[in-house]
């Protein structure tokens, strides 16, 4: 039984080559990137994966990158077992670092995306320094109808509390609402559906997150992130459950985007238990 032969391409994590039967290719699109496992849904081969999240993630250096319209993000952990991921932003403010000026790179999920990818619902967006005109605001012309809320206990209210409000000028605890927009507006990412800091007219954001059942007593002790929930849908799931209990790797085409099961040197639209003269497909990894 012939084994996986590896190579080494460039920037990218070790990408196998396919050889022998199906049962030589279970964990075939499995990649390392760091001390982080890319597994399905993921992947760093081209075919490999559900192809809802082709094209999402990159490794340079061993450090793994989320890429969608808004931006790049590092990727600082994978939870595979709850289905979620935190996500870094270099430009996002924390509560020791306030950033404005429009350098964040907010989050926008491509539309074909949003069923398999957004953040959490535990994860709080602080829009900061939007302008008067901004469409958060509309509709809304007292502050005592703003759209600004707190999520899972965390809101501007403790944020304006923050060190960080000091290096750009601004002091603590004068911050609150005054007549004019509120200097920080926090929303969960369902209420507004993106954050894009041009089209809201805001300087800039911060994101957090709780991990339940934790809870923590402020704003220094809160974790500063986005954290996003993936999902693949329930037939694709057990599609591959069959692929992988036949020693498969899952995949799609990466013409078509159905699923396909890697088997070695042919793949299957089945499972590698399928006769190889009647499943085998166009190879999807090359």
């Amino acid at each position: 039984m012939a084994r996986p032969i590896f190579i080494l391409l460039f920037t990218v994590s070790l990408v196998p080559l396919i050889h022998g039967s199906g049962q030589g290719a279970a964990h075939l699109c499995r990649a390392y990137c760091g001390n982080i496992t890319v597994d399905y849904p993921f992947a760093l081969q081209s075919g490999c994966g559900h192809p809802s999240y082709r094209d999402l993630l990159f490794c340079f250096n061993d450090v793994l990158m989320f890429h969608i319209s808004s931006g790049s993000y590092r990727v600082l952990t994978i939870d595979y077992a709850y289905r979620s991921m935190t996500l870094h932003d270099p430009h996002l403010s924390t509560c020791d670092s306030i950033v404005l000026g429009g350098r964040g790179n907010g989050f926008v999920v491509e539309h074909w995306r949003t069923p398999y990818l957004s953040p959490t619902p535990d994860n709080v967006f602080m829009l900061l320094g939007c302008s008067a005109q901004s469409p958060l605001f509309q509709g809304f012309p007292t502050s005592k109808h703003m759209p600004c809320r707190n999520v899972s206990g965390m809101g501007c209210r403790e944020y304006y509390g923050c060190e960080g409000w000091t290096s750009v000028g601004l002091a603590r605890g004068g911050l609150g609402y005054g007549s004019g927009p509120p200097v920080c507006c926090g929303l969960d990412f369902e209420a507004i559906k993106g954050v894009n800091l041009s089209k809201l007219e805001c300087q800039g954001y911060s994101s957090a997150y709780t991990l339940a059942p934790l809870r923590v007593s402020g704003p220094s002790e809160w974790r500063y992130g986005i954290r996003v929930k993936f999902a693949v849908e329930v037939s694709n799931d057990s599609f591959c459950k069959a692929c992988e209990a036949t020693g498969g790797s899952c995949g799609h085409d990466v013409e078509r985007f159905g699923p396909l099961c890697i088997c070695g040197s042919w793949n299957s639209t089945s499972n590698c238990d399928s006769s190889k003269s009647k499943q085998s497909e166009k190879l999807a990894v090359n």
